[in-house]
């Protein structure tokens, strides 16, 4: 396994410390089972990204809707509809 340094504001890392303490786990291991939580969290998003152009379709999308160029429901629902 490979190692990063990460910085880590004291306070933090004190409650960190006292996490892991009280669950009899090293640090380390407290900091990993964050960090996967983290990722699964983010993994739909990732995977959704993943997809070839549908950030630039969604970002479009956005744009369009603050313009107040979206479809009303009932416009969107017959389109469906078809």
């Amino acid at each position: 396994m490979n190692t990063a340094t990460i910085r880590i504001p004291d306070d933090k890392k004190n409650i960190l410390k006292a996490i892991s303490s009280m669950e009899n786990k090293k640090l380390n291991e407290v900091v990993v089972e964050l960090i996967d939580e983290y990722i699964e969290r983010h993994k739909e998003t990732l995977e959704l990204l993943s997809i070839p152009g549908l950030y630039e379709r969604l970002m479009s999308s956005s744009r369009e809707f603050k313009k107040s160029r979206g479809a009303t429901i009932k416009n969107a629902k017959k389109e469906l509809e078809r």
